[in-house]
Parts: C-alpha cells; sequence; structure tokens
C-alpha cells in the first residue's frame, strides 16, 4: 500500500489520482460518521456509519487510527489495508501506520516549498486568508518531525506530477514485500 503525505497543495490528491488511473491502484476508502454530501457514493468516498456503528468499530479495535472532528467520526480501517491501494493521511496518521510494521506499507513525503505551495491555492482560487491559515497550520503539522516516520520524501518543486507518480510506482514496486 503506498501512502501519501505532504501539506497543503502539495499534489498527493493528484498524484494519488494518477496512480489510480495509470497504474491501477485503487483508492482506500476511509470511515467516517458526517452526512453524505450530494454527489459523494457510499464505499467510494466513503464508508457512511452511523455513530453507534463507528463507536463499535471503535470498540472492537477495527480502525487503525481514527479522529473526532466537527461532531463527525472519521477513520482507516485495518479491512481497508491491500497492497493496491493508495491513501493520503498526515503526519498522525502515518504513524499509526508505521506501528504496524507491516513491509508491504511504503511512505512518501511530497515536499514543496511554501512559496509555490501558496502560489497554487491562490492559482485554484482559495480565498488568501484561508490559504495563509493553511501554510501556517502546515508549518506545526508538517515540521521535521515527519521525515523521521516517512520511508521516502519526493520534492514536487518542478517535476510534473506525471513523473512523480511513475517513481513513486517505481518505488513501491522495489521495496515493498509484497
Amino acid at each position: 500500500m503506498i501512502i501519501l503525505v505532504g501539506p497543503s497543495a502539495s499534489g498527493k490528491t493528484e498524484i494519488a489520482k494518477i496512480l489510480i488511473k495509470e497504474y491501477g491502484y485503487q483508492k482506500f476508502v476511509t470511515t467516517t460518521t458526517r452526512n453524505i454530501r450530494i454527489n459523494e457514493k457510499d464505499n467510494v468516498d466513503y464508508h457512511f456509519i452511523n455513530k453507534d456503528q463507528f463507536i463499535n468499530k471503535i470498540k472492537n479495535d477495527e480502525f487503525i487510527e481514527y479522529v473526532s472532528y466537527n461532531d463527525n467520526f472519521y477513520g482507516t480501517e485495518k479491512k481497508e489495508i491491500d497492497k493496491n491501494k493508495v491513501l493520503i493521511v498526515e503526519p498522525q496518521g502515518l504513524k499509526h501506520f508505521k506501528t504496524l510494521n507491516d513491509p508491504s506499507i511504503v511512505s512518501f513525503y511530497i515536499s514543496v516549498k511554501k512559496e509555490i505551495r501558496k502560489e497554487r491555492m491562490i492559482k485554484r482560487q482559495d480565498k488568501i486568508e484561508d490559504v495563509n491559515k493553511r501554510l501556517i497550520c502546515d508549518d506545526k503539522v508538517f515540521n521535521n518531525d515527519v521525515l523521521d516516520f516517512v520511508d521516502f520524501t519526493i520534492e514536487n518543486n518542478e517535476t510534473s506530477l506525471k513523473e512523480i507518480s511513475s517513481t513513486i510506482n517505481e518505488i513501491y514496486k522495489k521495496v515493498a514485500i509484497l
């Protein structure tokens, strides 16, 4: 399984899409208690369940990690782990995956200069106050500590996302014990 970690506008979502489309990986579907939104599909975008079901899964130790956010639960279920899946997580989530000591799970930190990320967020028309908040938050969340847990760091400053996806796929095929 490929895990992608990176700050806002690092390209991780687009890289995941390319890995899925070009290399046949599948999206690791996470579980949530929030309401399904228009155009979302159950078991595609998320596994949508109610809070009682989620709490039962916690009691049954079915999650690798979970969080409560905005009065809803979000979690990654152990049953979703598969060599052909790709998942995007925050550094805290990565730490939980690393405790599994699973040699088929390989993590990649997508590193991008702050100025480039800011430009990308502005280009995609994020509000400037939101951009600044995310950059400040990312400075706290994506400190050097994440580098202690990630397997590989990939620079995404000048390289195309297709090239980065190809590199990730090649590294994964070489190092993952499947």
